[in-house]
């Protein structure tokens, strides 16, 4: 049999290590029915050519696959995204093109919900605020400061977006005695209230919670979903945590609701513009913690995330539905086999 062209646009690696080595945990799925090759990415124009007669890409980082690209391409079947967003990939125009788009959502879920959970205690606790009081020597200030701070226990933690993540986080918050409430329309309130979530509307949420953690997908919704408007219905003082896509957040609006008090604190896992710029209003300020896109990284992260997006791949190369499509309008239009029960407890995976 013929193997099948799968182009690898992935995150820099050791060029001087021989391909199958670079990308062995790739070929552990595709090893027998595809040969990997790099495409040119030194240009959309090189890495066009380069893609060109691929029956497959494989991406995570880099150029960004867009409507000229895919208009390029010959014979692409599917694209694999080895991330949870999708952002990378005009999802569009690959459905219009009859072209398969997977993600890898389920592989490091808990890694997030952990970040979350880590950035929520820190920011309540003041954790930052905390350290450097002891490192400038301020010992006995610390606990006046904290004095001021409400019990964790009772308090309201709001969920924008209810998928994977949200879920996670949700379970370790009711262990902290947080009162857990969920705004999404694409999940069923039987989803949410079996995790003893409460479904309320956005307005709800905005009003209600006590800290607000951010999880949809970025997409024309959700683009700048909190921005001026959303700050000024929220409570005094609500904490602020973003794991999920940065430009959710309107940034300049979260800046404005920093300084006047609106927004107590927030913790940043993602930005609007990434890496930070050094002048950066939100560097420097005592109740902003941030990290730099890495809520995810454990050692078992990269890996299987790797696998994960070949075994994608590797199923549509064979003819089959794979088990995370974000277009899956696509689906019935393709010659692929449904082999398997499509969940249907979510709206769209994006």
């Amino acid at each position: 049999m013929t193997k099948k062209r799968v182009a690898v646009q992935l995150p820099a690696v050791a060029k001087q290590i021989p391909l199958e080595e670079r990308y062995s945990l790739e070929l552990e799925s595709l090893g027998d029915v595809a040969e990997l090759y790099e495409a040119d990415t030194s240009s959309p124009a090189a890495f066009i050519d380069g893609v060109r007669d691929a029956d497959a890409i494989l991406t995570s980082w880099g150029v960004r696959i867009d409507q000229q690209v895919i208009a390029g391409l010959e014979k692409c079947a599917v694209i694999g995204v080895g991330s949870v967003g999708v952002d990378m990939v005009d999802v569009d125009a690959a459905t219009e093109a009859g072209i398969v788009v997977t993600n890898v959502p389920d592989v490091f879920i808990e890694e997030v919900a952990d970040h979350t959970m880590m950035f929520l205690l820190a920011c309540h606790r003041r954790q930052k605020e905390m350290d450097q009081l002891v490192q400038n020597g301020d010992w006995y200030k610390g606990r006046p400061i904290l004095e001021k701070n409400p019990r964790l226990w009772g308090q309201t933690l709001g969920l924008i977006s209810f998928g994977n993540v949200a879920t996670a986080v949700a379970r370790r918050a009711k262990a902290f005695g947080l009162h857990v409430i969920a705004y999404d329309p694409y999940v069923t309130e039987l989803k949410m209230t079996a995790e003893g979530v409460q479904p309320v509307s956005l307005e709800e949420l905005l009003t209600m919670s006590d800290y607000i953690s951010v999880h949809p997908g970025l997409n024309d919704t959700s683009r700048a979903m909190l921005s001026d408007d959303q700050f000024s219905r929220m409570k005094d003082g609500v904490y602020i945590i973003n794991c999920g896509r940065g430009p959710t957040i309107d940034q300049a609006a979260l800046v404005r609701a920093l300084d006047s008090g609106k927004v107590g604190a927030a913790g940043l896992d993602v930005l609007e513009k990434e890496p930070i710029d050094p002048n950066d209003p939100l560097l420097g300020r005592d109740n902003v913690m941030l990290s730099p896109h890495a809520a995810s990284a454990t050692d078992r992260m990269r890996p299987e995330t790797r696998r994960r997006a070949a075994r994608e791949v590797r199923l549509v190369l064979e003819g089959k539905w794979p088990m995370s499509c974000v277009n899956p309008t696509v689906l019935p239009k393709v010659d692929l086999e449904r082999w398997q029960p499509y969940p249907m407890n979510r709206g769209p995976n994006r």
